[in-house]
């Protein structure tokens, strides 16, 4: 098996708080609302919520991708972290054996927000993953950042 990883940063002006509670304890929600044409539904399989549980996210209109899924590994709402599987999706193809995730989310000038992300995909055999998939995963990631942080300034009463 192989092993690559990346990290990426984003800058926000939403306090860590705000971010955390949007971006992660209630993106179910949330990203289907502000961002349907990427994520359709996220639907819990087993689980509470908590650590071990495992979730289908239906993608959108927008995708060439039908689905993935991801077990919670922790979610720690003290110091924001957040960390995640993908297990599985046809994105994998025979070339994925699974994406693990962490997110960090710390506190940034004037009120802001620092989001750290270190995402580590694990490959099937000696498959090599292409830069340009790296890439491709970033650019839909920050799509929905920025979708969740034009939100949260249009609705500054939510998720305080």
């Amino acid at each position: 098996m192989g092993v690559t990883t990346y990290e990426h940063e984003d800058v926000s002006s939403i306090p860590p708080h705000r971010l955390f509670k949007s971006l992660v304890l209630d993106s179910d929600n949330l990203i289907p609302k502000v961002l349907p044409q990427a994520i359709k539904s996220c639907e819990t399989l087993e689980g509470d919520g908590g650590p071990g549980t495992v979730k289908l996210l239906t993608f959108g209109e927008g995708s060439q991708y039908k689905h993935a899924k991801h077990r919670i590994d922790e979610i720690d709402e003290k110091n924001y972290v957040f960390k995640y599987t993908v297990l599985e999706g046809d994105a994998f193809g025979d070339q994925l054996e699974s994406i693990s995730n962490v997110v960090k989310i710390e506190a940034g000038p004037d009120g802001g927000s620092i989001c750290k992300t270190v995402s580590t995909y694990h490959t099937k055999g000696d498959h090599h993953i292409a830069e340009d998939k790296i890439k491709e995963g970033k650019e839909k990631a920050k799509a929905i950042f920025k979708a969740i942080e034009a939100h949260l300034h249009a609705h500054p009463h939510e998720y305080n």
